[in-house]
């Protein structure tokens, strides 16, 4: 999933040791027009695309993430983990090493339509 809002706040970040070794964690606010009521949505950012994110206050941003929700004693907790964000606006680097998809199939491409099986 992805979506576009700015940066409204940038929590402490928050260091643990696991079994896996150290990590790193950095949970963000982005606010969103949605309407004549804005929302704020949190996320987490781990480990090293905390560095590659460059978060500051007041950037836009366009966050691609998972939502996932677990169980602990009975209680559910929801997360939504960031694992992309760019920089939206004139202040965002210029991606050039990311290729770019074809609109068009190329004009040999003269496959059949397929049909499949798949119930929706």
């Amino acid at each position: 999933m992805e979506i576009i809002g700015k940066v409204a706040q940038l929590l402490p970040l928050v260091t643990g040791q696991g079994r896996n070794g150290e990590w790193r964690k950095l949970e963000f606010i982005i606010e969103i027009a949605d309407g004549q009521f804005p929302k704020k949505i949190c996320f987490s950012l781990w480990g090293d695309k905390i560095d590659q994110a460059g978060l500051t206050l007041n950037d836009t941003v366009k966050v691609s993430f998972d939502i996932e929700s677990r169980e602990y004693n009975g209680r559910w907790f929801t997360e939504a983990k960031a694992w992309r964000v760019e920089k939206q606006g004139a202040g965002a680097p210029v991606q050039t090493s990311s290729p770019q998809m074809p609109t068009e199939p190329p004009a040999s491409f003269n496959a059949a339509p397929v049909e499949d099986d798949l119930p929706f």
